[in-house]
C-alpha cells in the first residue's frame, strides 16, 4: 500500500495511518543504551520505551546531551506523551507529529499498549509506512 498523502487522510483514524512496524527499548534502557538505538540509524528521531507492551515514555535524539551520564536511567528524561490512540482521528495523529522535530506520535491503546506510531514524511506531505 501507498504511504497515505496528508490531504487525502480526512475520515480516516490513527489504525488507518499507523507504522505497526517499530522498535521500543525497555524500559529499564540506561541513556547509553538509547545512544547506541539511536546510533544504529540516522533515520530514528524519537526513542520509545516500554515495559513489555506497556507504553512508559518517549526520548527524542535531541534530549541525549553529552552531560547525561551514559549509565543513567534512560526513563529519567523520558516524557510521557502526548499519545494517540488507534480510534482517533488521523488528523489529531498529523497534529501532534508535526509539533515535534521528529514528526512521530507514539500510538498508544486505550489499556496503555504501544501498538506503532504515527509519521509524517520529511516533505510533511504523507504519512510514513501506511
Amino acid at each position: 500500500m501507498a504511504p497515505t498523502r496528508l490531504d487525502e487522510a480526512a475520515g480516516l483514524t490513527v489504525a488507518d495511518v499507523i507504522h505497526a512496524k517499530f522498535s521500543a527499548l525497555p524500559a529499564s534502557a540506561t541513556i547509553g543504551d538509547v545512544r547506541e538505538w539511536f546510533a544504529a540509524s540516522s533515520h530514528r528521531q524519537m526513542a520509545f520505551l516500554a515495559d513489555g507492551e506497556r507504553y512508559t515514555g518517549s526520548i527524542f535524539r535531541d534530549e541525549l546531551g553529552d552531560d547525561l551520564d551514559p549509565a543513567g536511567p534512560a526513563a529519567e528524561i523520558a516524557v510521557d506523551g502526548p499519545t494517540v490512540a488507534p480510534d482517533e482521528p488521523a488528523s489529531r495523529a498529523e497534529e501532534l507529529a508535526l509539533r515535534t522535530e521528529a514528526r512521530r506520535v507514539p500510538v498508544v491503546d486505550r489499556d496503555g499498549r504501544l501498538v506503532g506510531t504515527v509519521a509524517v514524511t520529511p516533505d510533511l506531505q504523507r504519512f510514513c509506512g501506511t
